[in-house]
């Protein structure tokens, strides 16, 4: 069973980044559980999961600087979109993003990043491209230890520099 403090950054990866607020015993169809309160201010949505299931199995730590470095490295590196159809490189990507893992988002923001001179994206790729962002983004200000804003201009000045 894995342990959370009160206050602490964590990433569900269907969700993202979120705060544990605490600790809960919730009556269930009379049976008692013990719960974890994750809060994601962005979304204002509060999730609370129980201890022992498996749902709070796939909650995760924030990555570590070094993952998150190789994150970032990704960004700077080539695009490689493969040839198949938008549906299917659109699952790969929901896949990725859903993941949770820093690597697999920020291969997907580097794919479907443009710059001024590369053709406008569809309505769904800016979508996709915007959730992976956002979900890297947060992890990376939680992990650098700066306001989101901050992260934001960091992750676009790598992203335009590569």
């Amino acid at each position: 069973m894995r342990t959370f403090e009160e206050g602490e950054y964590v990433v569900y990866p269907s969700h993202g980044v979120g705060v544990v607020k605490g600790f809960e015993q919730e009556e269930i169809s009379g049976v008692k559980l013990n719960t974890v309160v994750i809060s994601f201010d962005k979304d204002k949505m509060v999730v609370k999961l129980p201890l022992n299931g498996s749902s709070v199995s796939r909650v995760r730590r924030l990555c570590s600087r070094k993952e998150m470095q190789e994150a970032i490295d990704c960004l700077r590196s080539p695009t490689k979109v493969k040839k198949m159809m938008w549906s299917r490189r659109a699952q790969e990507y929901e896949n990725k993003i859903n993941s949770g893992i820093p690597m697999s988002i920020a291969q997907v923001v580097r794919d479907l990043h443009r710059t001024a001179t590369q053709p406008e994206h569809s309505y769904s790729e800016r979508q996709i491209y915007q959730e992976a962002l956002d979900r890297l983004i947060k992890e990376y200000a939680a992990v650098a230890k700066i306001d989101e804003k901050e992260a934001s201009a960091y992750l676009e000045k790598v992203l335009t520099a590569a």
